[in-house]
């Protein structure tokens, strides 16, 4: 049974999703505007403190204790927000919580955004952010985890596939929140939780694709890398909400994985809407889940 602060936030997003629908449609300024409004006046999670850094080209920020003491290892992350919207900042409390639980630093990539900059744009900034942060001198690729929500989970995925490809050391592990794997939207659940998914829309997700792919194939590995070979790829923790339409994103993804001989941990969250985690702090399902993601980042870190 859900919490009473998840059920309140849910019937908040179900409300702002009504009243969105009865106006003109927003132009993609607005709904940036409007994602970085509402996740930016968010209660900030103390502890934390951040720098802005070029991350080999990559425009990034750190995320550090801000009692300057030391930390274990790297989680570089991958925002969400459908590729064209999201940044650091509307993320940075998310990001913040998970790295004090697990002792360690954030590197949080701000990657170019669609439609301006349609795929492979975001796939090419992962990637330099990662050899910028495991380059010479830097962080071992065995003491960073790569994590991503949503669009930012599909493109984990993605660069651990683009990574291994290209010969790479790959990280420790990817931790996925609610992960956007399959572009062209074949899952059960576009249509099974369309109406208990208080976020997403299906059509609106299938313009969302439309507009990173461009002219591309919506099931091109590394956009969706849900039909992607995952052979090698290291250990995964997924976590997704049961009342999303993104639900068998994540399922067949791990189910994939398994069969590729992945180390997988996929937990579903009853009755969670999509990307829950970012209310941490605000609602005890959210907690619950960074503090299990800090607990698995850190035995993964500590394992290498």
């Amino acid at each position: 049974m859900a919490s009473e602060a998840m059920d309140q936030i849910k019937a908040a997003l179900r409300a702002g999703r009504q009243s969105a629908a009865e106006n003109p449609e927003p132009s993609i300024e607005e709904l940036r505007s409007g994602m970085e409004q509402m996740l930016t006046g968010l209660p900030p999670v103390p502890g934390g403190r951040v720098e802005p850094v070029d991350a080999g080209g990559v425009p990034a920020e750190w995320t550090l204790p801000d009692d300057g003491g030391p930390t274990t290892g790297t989680l570089l992350y991958l925002h969400g927000g459908g590729y064209f919207q999201g940044s650091p900042a509307t993320h940075r409390r998310l990001v913040t919580a998970l790295c004090l639980a697990a002792g360690m630093r954030g590197l949080s990539v701000d990657y170019r955004l669609a439609p301006e900059h349609p795929f492979p744009a975001a796939v090419d900034d992962a990637l330099a952010a990662y050899r910028w942060l495991t380059g010479p001198g830097g962080e071992d690729p065995g003491r960073v985890v790569v994590a991503g929500d949503s669009a930012g989970g599909g493109l984990s995925a993605a660069l651990l596939v683009a990574l291994r490809d290209a010969g790479d050391r790959l990280p420790a592990g990817a931790y996925l929140l609610s992960p956007w794997t399959d572009l062209a939207g074949t899952g059960e659940s576009m249509l099974t939780r369309a109406d208990v998914d208080p976020m997403i829309d299906p059509a609106e997700s299938r313009a969302t694709a439309r507009r990173y792919a461009g002219d591309g194939d919506l099931r091109h590995p590394l956009i969706s890398p849900l039909y992607a070979d995952l052979t090698g790829l290291p250990p995964l923790l997924i976590h997704v909400g049961d009342a999303e339409v993104l639900l068998d994103d994540a399922t067949r993804l791990a189910d994939r994985a398994l069969g590729a001989g992945v180390a997988v941990e996929l937990e579903v969250w009853p009755e969670a809407f999509h990307v829950f985690q970012i209310m941490v702090g605000l609602v005890p399902e959210a907690d619950e889940a960074v503090a299990r993601a800090a607990a698995w980042m850190a035995k993964r870190i500590a394992a290498d």
